[in-house]
């Protein structure tokens, strides 16, 4: 029999399962201390939490530990990668709370609309105070939702009954699968410029930290609402504050740093906070228990792993690798445009990365959305894909072309129901270095895709590079590498440049006008 400990207050739905499976004794206490647990059960085999802090000092006081589960879905609490030197498989729930958080966006919108707080606080102290709460309706507004994932889906899919317009924000999910959920696909700025209610629904990482800046806060109606029930780090609380006082943004919480008592930093400008309410149902709770009973059953009876957060390099890969197709593709969505919606990913794995190839989907899917964890498997990666209405294939490979040990990765996508839009990328290794071989049908290029790199593609003629050298120059940009060559007609060529620093949209986009570029971007590359 397996030792199971749940430490939580989960709904015993999950201990029943996995006593009625037979092969799991399962002990369950509600806000148990964790090294107190350790003592007591030392053998324990697997462990079921959901907030609790699960440190390198509590895993190394259960010796003979082999699984963690998070019944939800953010697992910051677990220290992955601590468990994955201590072979240590760390999963979580994805979904099991997402109707719930859906049906609190729509409780935060109707609740401000109408006052429903501020007006029950008002008439229990025996005040009539209609006309002060007159309110609003959602219905006929606009609703921008920024990521569709599972919480972003269902929050569409019941908003629809409102008969409210919904535009959406996810640069993967392809336009037709986006017009069967009924959403508009927009840019990130357009959304925020015609949305009366914004909705976000994407992960808090180093790409998204702070991405609600003062920027996009500028173009937003006035009077229109902003509702986090994602992660408190995505927005610019600073950002937040200046726009408040000159557009009379409403602000709709339910995240913090922290979830822990004390004083909240955006206690001034919420007009609604709430304690992260948004998986605290009785039915989330139930789903997040089926969900982690199941996971575990069918991780020792059928070696299903699709759900684990902190998966090893396969043996035999050179962790270089991964990084390889993780920064191909990264280039390749640059190269098509990031705001271009996916339609197809295929890749090319040459030489002995062949039998790698199904892994190697997993870095190339975490590169094309910050929705996907790099430490999950190829099945979820696939999931994932196919959940967004994006097709993948990996492509027989002709092993005449003698690309030893390269990667090849092409995007397909769509622009505002445009004709086809395709990118391709090849590269590999040399010397231990990340090398660019060729972009589109520019060839032999041997860069390295490190730092700040800008790309133009233009009609070849004379003095294009020197154009761009120049503006460069002007704004104090220094330039540190440059490949130049032509396409394999001789019509076009690429100006691909490393340069010592950030630059701006608006340079890139002023020099793009004036040397009539097709392709141009600047991409940071770590």
């Amino acid at each position: 029999m397996k030792k199971v400990l749940i430490p939580t207050k989960l709904a015993g739905v999950a201990k029943s399962m996995l006593e009625e499976h037979g092969g799991y004794q399962v002990f369950q206490e509600e806000g148990a201390d964790l090294l107190a647990l350790a003592n007591d059960h030392p053998e324990t085999y697997a462990l079921i939490v959901r907030s609790e802090k699960v440190s390198a000092e509590v895993i190394d006081a259960f010796p003979n530990l082999k699984l963690v589960i998070r019944a939800g879905a953010g697992f910051n609490t677990i220290d992955t990668k601590y468990a994955r030197s201590k072979g240590i498989d760390v999963m979580n729930t994805p979904g099991a709370n997402s109707n719930a958080v859906a049906e609190e966006v729509i409780a935060l919108m109707l609740a401000d609309a109408r006052h429903i707080i501020s007006a029950d606080a008002s008439c229990r102290q025996g005040l009539w105070e209609k006309s002060k709460f007159m309110g609003s309706e959602i219905t006929g507004k606009t609703i921008g939702i920024v990521g569709l994932g599972y919480i972003g889906r269902l929050t569409a899919k019941r908003l629809s009954g409102f008969d409210m317009k919904v535009v959406g924000y996810d640069p993967v999910i392809s336009e037709d699968y986006a017009h069967e959920l009924g959403v508009t696909l927009l840019t990130l700025e357009e959304l925020f410029e015609q949305s009366d209610y914004i909705s976000l629904h994407i992960p808090e990482n180093d790409t998204t930290r702070g991405i609600v800046n003062a920027d996009l806060l500028s173009k937003m109606k006035d009077g229109a609402a902003i509702i986090n029930c994602a992660r408190s780090g995505i927005i610019n609380e600073d950002d937040l504050r200046e726009a408040k006082q000159s557009k009379n943004i409403r602000f709709l919480n339910d995240v913090y740093p922290k979830d822990e008592a004390g004083d909240k930093t955006v206690t001034d400008i919420a007009d609604i906070m709430l304690p992260h309410l948004g998986a605290s149902t009785k039915e989330a709770n139930s789903n997040a228990a089926q969900y982690s009973a199941r996971q575990l059953i069918d991780y020792d009876d059928k070696g299903i792993t699709s759900a684990i957060v902190n998966r090893d390099i396969p043996a035999g890969l050179d962790q270089a690798y991964a990084d390889l197709a993780y920064t191909l593709t990264k280039l390749c969505r640059c190269v098509l445009g990031c705001e271009a919606h996916l339609k197809m990913v295929e890749t090319s794995i040459y030489g002995n990365l062949a039998p790698y190839a199904e892994w190697l989907l997993v870095p190339v899917t975490t590169a094309l959305h910050n929705d996907f964890d790099r430490s999950k498997d190829h099945f979820a990666a696939q999931d994932f894909l196919k959940g967004n209405g994006v097709d993948y294939m990996n492509r027989e490979v002709d092993t005449s072309k003698a690309y030893e040990n390269s990667i090849t990765v092409d995007l397909t996508a769509t622009t505002g129901g445009e004709a086809l839009r395709r990118a391709s990328v090849r590269g590999t290794l040399a010397e231990g270095r990340l090398m660019v071989a060729r972009i589109n049908g520019f060839d032999n290029l041997y860069i390295e895709p490190k730092g700040h790199l800008v790309a133009f593609v233009y009609k070849d003629r004379p003095g294009v590079l020197g154009q761009i050298a120049n503006a460069m120059a002007e704004h104090d940009i220094n330039i540190d590498d440059v490949r130049n060559p032509h396409d394999e007609l001789g019509e076009k060529s690429i100006a691909i440049i490393k340069v010592n620093k950030a630059v701006s949209d608006e340079i890139i986009n002023t020099l793009a006008e004036s040397i009539d570029a097709e392709i141009a971007f600047y991409c940071e590359q770590v």
